[in-house]
């Protein structure tokens, strides 16, 4: 908070320079100096006009929106090549029987292509493995792709072919 204005300093804004430095010079109260005084006395004699401006420029300055800062995206476009995904079907053992397997075909966020999952029951690890093969060719011919990614696997109850004989086991179980 501002000192209150000296009474004796705002009384002198009415007097001459002269007037002021003989009232309060060296023959006067000796209360003047010659370093602060001047500054003081415009200070004084155009308060209300200066204290007038500030409020104006603060109304001012608080009504203007405040630019936001935003942040630029910039969406560069990746030339992904596709991309084929393996699903299998297993249960958590590593040595767990293959229940089914599944292909897709992806480039970037875009499903291109995708293969029909097949059931792997009574297959043996060699015919999966040549089946894989064949699924391999086809896609090497249309999408230049020479191998899986590394396989993601699923849970059997979460088995996508309608005709699932666990999926028939899994609601006369929750039915029960």
């Amino acid at each position: 908070m501002p000192l209150p204005p000296n009474p004796k300093c705002l009384a002198c804004i009415d007097y001459s320079r002269a007037e002021a430095k003989r009232v309060h010079g060296p023959q006067g109260d000796g209360c003047w100096q010659d370093k602060t005084c001047d500054r003081k006395r415009h200070h004084y004699r155009h308060r209300k006009e200066n204290n007038a401006k500030r409020r104006g420029d603060y109304a001012e300055q608080k009504a203007k929106p405040t630019p936001v800062d935003t942040t630029e995206t910039l969406s560069i476009p990746v030339q992904a090549p596709p991309v084929a995904l393996l699903y299998l079907y297993k249960e958590k053992p590593k040595d767990a029987h293959l229940h089914a397997l599944a292909v897709s075909v992806w480039q970037g966020s875009e499903k291109l292509a995708e293969i029909e999952a097949v059931h792997c029951m009574g297959m043996t690890n060699t015919q999966v493995n040549r089946y894989l093969k064949e699924v391999l060719k086809v896609l090497r011919e249309r999408f230049d792709i020479t191998e899986f990614e590394p396989p993601i696997r699923m849970e059997p109850s979460e088995c996508e072919i309608a005709e699932c004989p666990l999926k028939d086991r899994l609601c006369s179980s929750s039915s029960n």
